[in-house]
């Protein structure tokens, strides 16, 4: 099963492409975890990429903003391109099945 939940901070504002069969948005999250190293607490800041596609990109456009506590429910997607360079590019990103604002499973 291929099943990712994350909640963090946007990164920014979505991003909305819009095409002739529908809207691509994306957006960066950020998660944190904190843990203890001795007496200290450390915080480790993971980004991810995620992306959504038609009725969920209109949903993300109008919910994702700089800073906004999200919750994304969705699936982890592998792609890769040939960049200007000729070398291969390999992407993981989380496609958006479910978006709501974290603490709210309502949207």
């Amino acid at each position: 099963m291929n099943s990712v939940v994350l909640i963090g901070n946007a990164g920014g504002n979505a991003e909305v492409k819009s095409f002739e069969n529908g809207k691509l948005a994306n957006f960066s999250l950020a998660t944190n975890e904190r843990y203890m190293r001795g007496s200290e607490q450390v915080t480790k800041t993971d980004w991810h990429r995620v992306v959504a596609w038609g009725k969920l990109a209109d949903q993300v456009e109008e919910l994702v903003v700089k800073g906004k506590y999200i919750k994304v429910e969705g699936k982890l997607v592998n792609r890769n391109y040939t960049n200007k360079d000729n070398q291969k590019v390999y992407i993981t990103e989380v496609q958006v099945l479910k978006v709501s604002e974290a603490g709210n499973d309502e949207n």
